[in-house]
């Protein structure tokens, strides 16, 4: 959904126009768009044996269950050319993220850049990596992106929150994952089928129809 909190800005239209051109450019190999979100993910684990379905009679599960703690997923992808790397990890901390970023330079060793959208999250920085892998090395990995953020309520800009969506539907569902073990287990099966498929994002939201839904005149708007 289009989600707007109070009035529109002159930050909010910028960064808003900057993903629209970027979503709309020809797809480049040598500058690929990766997009990246975390998913919180609660651990929780059965308390009593489900009962397997019967001839005519679904499944059934007990309302009542253990909390096991919590868990991260970075989902990450790059949605023109249906490449998914949306990994688990035990928490989402900066030096994950740091870890996160370093995997995806790896990925892309011959691109000359690699536009990066992501939210404001304060771990979402150059000093999460140079705190993590130390000035020199950490500069170097972060100097391999161009960062595009998005605007502030503007989370739906990101294309990794529809990453987030079919991760959530089609890995996790209703399913009651009990440890970060299988939760990591079934993380990488479902990446390996989105990659075989090629699922890919189809994008459709272009400048033009922002600025006809939206009604806005950038000269006149606040900073």
């Amino acid at each position: 959904m289009w989600c707007i909190a109070g009035n529109l800005t002159r930050e909010y239209v910028e960064r808003m126009e900057d993903l629209l051109d970027l979503f709309a450019k020809p797809y480049n190999p040598a500058e690929p768009v990766v997009c990246l979100d975390e998913k919180p993910v609660k651990l929780h684990a059965e308390v009593r044996k489900p009962k397997p379905a019967l001839s005519g009679r679904i499944a059934k599960r007990d309302a009542e269950y253990e909390r096991c703690g919590t868990a991260n997923v970075f989902c990450i992808v790059e949605p023109r050319a249906g490449r998914h790397m949306t990994r688990a990890t035990r928490k989402r901390t900066a030096k994950d993220f740091a870890r996160e970023l370093k995997r995806i330079a790896k990925k892309y060793p011959d691109a000359a850049t690699i536009h990066l959208v992501m939210d404001n999250l304060n771990t979402h920085s150059c000093k999460s990596l140079t705190k993590a892998f130390g000035e020199k090395e950490g500069l170097e990995i972060w100097n391999r992106f161009t960062i595009h953020y998005t605007p502030k309520h503007g989370s739906w800009l990101n294309q990794a929150e529809i990453e987030v969506s079919l991760f959530s539907r089609q890995c996790l569902g209703k399913l009651r994952i009990s440890s970060f073990e299988d939760l990591k287990k079934r993380t990488a099966a479902w990446n390996r089928q989105a990659n075989r498929k090629k699922i890919r994002i189809n994008w459709k939201l272009t400048k033009r129809q922002a600025r006809k839904k939206f009604i806005y005149d950038k000269r006149k708007l606040q900073n």
